[in-house]
């Protein structure tokens, strides 16, 4: 249902890892996320913990999902910070979704610090059954 768009996206993260660097704006990191499909519908979701509903930026174009977020230091005066592993910045992630998926009834959802969308399967892509004809039936046509 989705394509991989980066082999090397996966890298990124962990040299972003082991570096301790964040997201910017022009380089953003990357989010974990799980896709699967659950019945009559394809879900993804994406793991943002500490993101406000309002830094989320989820956009479609075509075939192209793009999620945008932002985590920001928590501004706290006058103290002295003796660890900081949570990673800030900007995260992004870009997925391209399959011509099987009706991407104008999207739904997005953000619960526990995790982002789900589901995007319904397109009608022409369900199952459906296919009745056969007895050949006797046919008409033949003189002119």
């Amino acid at each position: 249902m989705l394509m991989r768009t980066d082999p090397f996206r996966e890298m990124d993260r962990i040299v972003q890892q082991l570096t301790g660097t964040s997201g910017t704006w022009s380089k953003p990191s990357v989010m974990p996320m799980d896709a699967y499909r659950d019945g009559d519908e394809y879900v993804i979701a994406f793991d943002l913990p500490g993101v406000s509903t309002e830094a989320l930026d989820i956009d479609v174009e075509r075939n192209m999902l793009t999620v945008k977020a932002e985590r920001r230091p928590v501004a706290k005066n006058d103290v002295q910070v003796e660890l900081s592993e949570r990673p800030l910045g900007v995260f992004s992630r870009q997925v391209m979704l399959a011509d099987t998926l009706d991407t104008e009834h999207i739904q997005a959802e953000y619960d526990a610090g995790v982002l789900t969308l589901r995007i319904p399967i397109a009608e022409r892509a369900k199952p459906r059954k296919v009745s056969i004809g007895r050949a006797e039936d046919r008409q033949q046509i003189n002119s």
